[in-house]
């Protein structure tokens, strides 16, 4: 599952073209590549270094370690597309360990076809990006150095097939998946059921961007099988150069047993807000709160089930057109007392403070 970070982007590009009609676009090779070093404290020092288990990104504590690193290449022209990017890293660990071999190294790989001469129409197949969320595993790429508790316990990739669509000028964007599971480049062992996702996006300017994503599927072995339903709603407001807002709502239903009509649900929703007082510096400040009584997507053992508020503020400092250094104090309150701390006792607090820097290539 997607489970303190930062950087800025540079890409090193090897290019072959040939000539061509002018309308239509070159071939183009793209090599690029990332890597994200942090240090988490955490101050209730747990005796296996290891944050809870419903973190994923960033998974260590009390020690320096990498959590991605990753080389990419990318090729691009006007009828065909493809990605491959290997990659290693506690995030890799901590969100690959049920996939087989090889697999636990690759953080994308997927090819796509434009079937529309007319219209931005795509088919790619492969693993990709999860359609789901804000928040990415790249550290750059998101407002705050780790990642929401809603980002880390809904998919970061997927596999399957995506036919999606863009409308001239960008504003739309829409697209539906035939997929492996939830967060699975293998099935699970005895399921068969298909799963599929849709996504929304509307930006109707530059400043905003409207996101509704879903998910439908069994992630179980057909003899049990359990259909989950699950929404992703997220909206993004640049309101000038200096402040940003980003709300996000996530809603899951699943069923309690096989064919039953009662069903299990979890929500969460988080705001998080920027302020960039000039193109070095950058603040943010994150509220959530996580609520899944009854262990649907983070089980607990405990009465109340995982309730969990949490709040964190950071600094970012651009160092370099690709290199970003990022500075958090993040502490999350649950009802129930459901993190470990050295002592072999367990309290209902967690507090950390995290450094990361980020240099991308």
């Amino acid at each position: 599952m997607k489970k303190i970070i930062f950087s800025a982007a540079a890409l090193v590009c090897v290019q072959f073209s040939y000539a061509q009609d002018s309308t239509k676009k070159e071939n183009s090779l793209t090599i690029s590549g990332y890597a994200e070093a942090y240090y988490t404290h955490d101050f209730n020092r747990p005796l296996n270094n290891t944050r809870p288990g419903f973190v994923y990104s960033h998974n260590r504590a009390n020690e320096a370690t990498i959590n991605l690193a990753f080389l990419k290449a990318n090729f691009n022209n006007d009828k065909i597309r493809a990605n491959l990017a290997l990659a290693a890293g506690t995030y890799m660990n901590a969100n690959l360990a049920a996939e087989p071999g090889v697999l636990k190294n690759i953080y994308e790989a997927n090819v796509g076809v434009k079937i529309s001469k007319t219209a931005d129409i795509w088919i790619d197949a492969g693993i990709m990006p999860s359609h789901i969320g804000f928040e990415s595993a790249i550290g750059k790429d998101n407002w705050t150095p780790t990642r929401s508790i809603l980002a880390d316990n809904s998919p970061y990739y997927e596999a399957g097939v995506k036919l999606g669509y863009t409308s001239k000028g960008s504003k739309l964007y829409l697209a539906a998946m035939y997929l492996n599971g939830w967060q699975r480049i293998q099935r699970v062992d005895g399921n068969t059921t298909p799963a599929f996702g849709t996504q929304i996006t509307y930006k109707p300017t530059s400043a905003v961007t409207l996101n509704y994503s879903t998910f439908v599927g069994n992630d179980k072995p057909d003899s049990v099988r359990q259909m989950r339903y699950f929404n992703n709603f997220y909206a993004i407001f640049q309101l000038n150069n200096k402040f940003g807002i980003t709300a996000g709502f996530d809603f899951g239903a699943e069923q309690i047993a096989k064919g039953s009509s009662d069903v299990n649900t979890w929500y969460s929703p988080v705001v998080i807000l920027r302020y960039a007082p000039d193109a070095k510096n950058t603040f943010a400040i994150r509220g959530e709160y996580y609520s899944d009584e009854n262990g649907v997507i983070i089980g607990t053992g405990t009465p109340n089930g995982f309730k969990t508020y949490g709040g964190s503020i950071n600094y970012d400092r651009a160092l370099s057109s690709n290199a970003v250094w990022r500075l958090e104090v993040r502490t999350m309150n649950s009802k129930d007392a459901i993190f470990s701390k050295r002592n072999f006792s367990a309290t209902d607090n967690s507090t950390t403070i995290s450094t990361a820097l980020a240099i991308s290539f």
